[in-house]
């Protein structure tokens, strides 16, 4: 008997370029997650039109509609259960949550960041990593917890920083590494796969606990 696939909640500010890749994956019946709503607090933020394009639900909750944070966050979680949503992916979602948020859903939280944490936690990654000298950036599926960006790391993919790279050029490289990431490690989630101790997470039967994959490796 095949087991019932995760019902997700995908929380989305722009474009959401990552948002497509998870459902492109959720797309394919073996998928162990399916994308149950899309959720933004931008009404013309383009990843909703996605979604709808995808056939899943959507909906707008204006941040600026509500007088605080408490209230906010109470409209996102209402929303997601409403739905049914066991998970929850950000991608690219420009609102910190919470702590009270955050424990409502704990190791159920997903985001991917585009630096190699705990190195760049924050806003322009890329810029800073370039500034820095760095010669290696990438990006970072870690589990969310109360402490911005600072959630045990679920896996991490490498790319090499170039002589001539600009923030548009870096980043544009490591956004295909997010692209690919992010559906595994959601994946991992939704099959039951990931362990979590202290500030730790492991993945049963794969070599991707806090492992730089650059490329990520096929099948896992």
């Amino acid at each position: 008997m095949t087991a019932a696939r995760k019902r997700v909640g995908v929380l989305i500010s722009g474009r959401g370029s990552n948002l497509q890749s998870l459902l492109d994956a959720a797309a394919d019946p073996a998928y162990p997650a399916e994308i149950a709503l899309v959720v933004s607090n931008k009404a013309d933020a383009y990843g909703l039109e996605r979604a709808r394009q995808a056939g899943v639900a959507t909906a707008v909750v204006d941040h600026k509609a509500y007088a605080g944070r408490d209230a906010f966050d109470a409209a996102i979680d209402a929303a997601l259960r409403a739905a049914g949503c066991e998970l929850i992916c950000l991608a690219g979602f420009m609102r910190i949550f919470t702590p009270d948020f955050v424990n409502r859903w704990p190791n159920r939280i997903l985001n991917i960041h585009p630096s190699l944490l705990p190195a760049f936690t924050g806003l322009h990654v890329q810029h800073r990593a370039i500034e820095a000298g760095a010669t290696i950036a990438g990006c970072t599926v870690h589990i969310v917890t109360p402490d911005l960006d600072a959630g045990p790391i679920l896996a991490q993919a490498a790319v090499p920083v170039l002589a001539d790279d600009t923030e548009d050029s870096l980043s544009a490289r490591i956004l295909e590494q997010e692209h690919r990431l992010y559906p595994a490690a959601l994946a991992w989630l939704a099959a039951g796969r990931v362990r979590v101790a202290g500030n730790r997470a492991s993945v049963d039967g794969a070599m991707a606990s806090g492992v730089l994959l650059s490329p990520l490796p096929e099948g896992l």
